[in-house]
């Protein structure tokens, strides 16, 4: 079954380059998929059969150099590799007793991530399924340092007695951060958005009254490294000054942005994290490894025990040397991602990871370039980073047409398969918003962005 496994998959990635990156029979080969129960079973051959000869065709090509959608990334031939390993190997790294190889390549791998990312090495890092439960993790402990600053060990008594958390940052903030904040009981619409424009972009002033204003009560700040619509950073520094000097926890959200930390051109746009109390990203996004893997980094380790730490009279007790990841995070159960994360690291580098971090950079301005000098399209936003926000304006279409004319250009864009990625809102108008973070992506890549959404515009602007 590995065996073929290996050829069917093989057989997939030899092709991928040119392949479309949603064919044209997925709703019917994923219905292949819908039966009852097998009563005695069909075996391994068939089932692994069935996945091989229609899962592919039910799939989007994700993988491959066209998947411009939610900053997703692909998986480096290391990184692949190591994840089938780790499969086969079946690990639990919850803790050093049940994976010393799991556990001994997680402390190895956290410790090369804060050495990428220029963060200081006494800070606590674990690995997770991806953004959503990094950043809860990074809030999970900046809300027990909230609450200790008030007197309460909130992991053991709860939130009585307590009063709401203050929560402030710009209108930037991503959704798994929301999420994160209403799974850990500080609540969604507790959030105050400093922000001072439709795009989201911070009010210091703002945040700076808001802060004065709770007069030295704790607070948590939740800054934005990357924002998902146009690549754009909160000033973090200076939030961090700002934060700091009132009392406040600086979380940084930096999803995909912190990588900005790996390249020589954009280093800039994330400076200050380093001074921050807590900053996540993820894996399976620049990193390239395979979905799913986040990592979590805070400042004080001691945090993190004290919010996820794992006890039980049957479960090992970690220690700085033979740590218990299962304290650091969210999950006990945990696939031993980290084997997929050395073996990329181990693989190319950090000047692999500048590498191609700098020329996703490149190709996203290429495609910025390509965006202004098309006239009936419009770049909505400086490109800053990996992300190019635009849309389709052909001349004669009135302002408020364009935003329902964008909307059906984005599904024929999906629909239609050669490239890949969605529609947002972006200062309240209907765009676009490819990312470019996949390794296997090239210049003939990015230039059917621009090829693909004027040609289907068009068509779809005729038909009016």
């Amino acid at each position: 079954m590995l065996a073929e496994a290996a050829r069917a998959a093989t057989a997939y990635l030899a092709a991928i380059d040119g392949r479309p990156v949603l064919g044209g029979r997925v709703a019917e080969a994923a219905a292949a998929f819908d039966e009852a129960l097998p009563e005695k079973g069909d075996g391994s051959a068939e089932a692994l059969a069935l996945l091989a000869e229609e899962g592919f065709d039910a799939a989007t090509a994700s993988a491959g150099p066209r998947f411009f959608h939610f900053v997703t990334g692909g998986s480096t031939p290391a990184a692949l590799a190591a994840d089938w390993l780790a499969s086969a190997l079946d690990q639990n790294s919850f803790s050093w007793v049940s994976s010393p190889l799991g556990s001994r390549l997680e402390k190895v791998a956290t410790g090369w991530l804060k050495d990428l990312f220029g963060l200081p090495p006494s800070w606590g890092c674990v690995l997770t399924t991806g953004a959503t439960m990094a950043n809860f993790t990074g809030l999970g402990s900046a809300r027990r340092w909230w609450a200790a600053e008030h007197g309460v060990d909130v992991d053991l008594k709860g939130f009585a007695g307590l009063p709401p958390a203050p929560v402030l940052t710009s209108g930037y903030v991503h959704a798994s951060a929301l999420k994160a904040l209403g799974m850990l009981g500080l609540g969604r619409d507790n959030v105050r958005r400093c922000a001072r424009d439709a795009a989201g972009r911070l009010d210091l002033d703002a945040l700076t009254g808001a802060l004065k204003e709770l007069k030295g009560a704790p607070a948590i700040v939740v800054a934005n490294a990357g924002e998902v619509n146009a690549g754009d950073f909160d000033p973090i520094a200076e939030m961090v000054e700002v934060a700091h000097a009132n009392h406040a926890w600086v979380h940084v959200d930096g999803a995909f942005g912190l990588f900005a930390r790996v390249s020589n051109s954009a280093a800039a746009l994330a400076a200050g994290v380093e001074t921050a109390d807590s900053v996540i990203a993820d894996g399976h996004k620049w990193l390239n490894v395979p979905y799913d893997c986040g990592f979590a980094f805070v400042r004080d380790p001691e945090l993190m025990r004290g919010a996820f730490s794992l006890a039980g009279p049957y479960l090992p007790q970690g220690t700085d040397e033979r740590p218990s990841f299962a304290d650091y995070g969210p999950e006990a159960s945990r696939r031993a991602r980290a084997l997929s994360v050395w073996a990329t690291l181990k693989a190319y580098g950090r000047e692999g990871h500048r590498e191609m971090v700098e020329r996703h950079l490149a190709l996203a301005r290429r495609v910025g370039a390509a965006v202004e000098a098309a006239p009936d399209l419009e770049l909505l936003a400086p490109v800053q980073l990996n992300v190019v926000c635009y849309r389709y304006r052909p001349p004669g279409v009135a302002e408020g047409e364009l935003d329902e004319l964008n909307r059906r250009l984005g599904a024929a864009i999906l629909e239609d398969g050669r490239v890949y990625f969605g529609t947002t809102v972006y200062a309240g108008k209907v765009a676009f918003r490819p990312a470019v973070s996949n390794w296997r992506t090239t210049e003939a890549d990015v230039d059917l962005i621009a090829t693909v959404t004027r040609e289907l515009g068009a068509a779809l602007a005729a038909s009016r």
